[in-house]
């Protein structure tokens, strides 16, 4: 059962919507990071503050690959795959968008390829 036009809108507006609040922290972090004038002269104080800048590179850097897979889901509602499953070609259902709007695989397909991956320990 295919997703209705209306359903697919909304996820595009919903995808849509959290790219532009995942750019927008984003910036404010590059604003952050550049605009300090932190000198901490104690190192502990310093490393401190190195550690939370790397954690929050880190935090970027998965957000960022957040995005790509925001936009190619945005992509397979333009093509018309949005919300069927890239292994068995069924859809997924709605409850599982809901979760996971940027998903390819069914909730069948997902759970076997966890079991492999558990099996070849991955």
């Amino acid at each position: 059962m295919a997703l209705s036009h209306d359903k697919l809108e909304f996820f595009r507006m919903l995808l849509t919507q959290k790219i532009n609040e995942l750019l927008e922290d984003a910036g404010k972090t590059v604003a952050d990071m550049t605009d300090s004038k932190e000198n901490y002269p104690d190192p502990t104080d310093r490393a401190s503050l190195e550690s939370d800048r790397n954690f929050e590179l880190r935090m970027r850097d998965r957000e960022r690959k957040l995005i790509a897979k925001m936009q190619e889901a945005i992509k397979r509602i333009d093509e018309g795959e949005f919300g069927l499953c890239e292994v068995c070609g069924g859809p997924i259902s709605e409850k599982r968008l809901m979760a996971r709007p940027v998903t390819t695989l069914c909730i069948d397909c997902k759970t076997k390829q966890e079991k492999l991956e558990k099996l070849k320990g991955e």
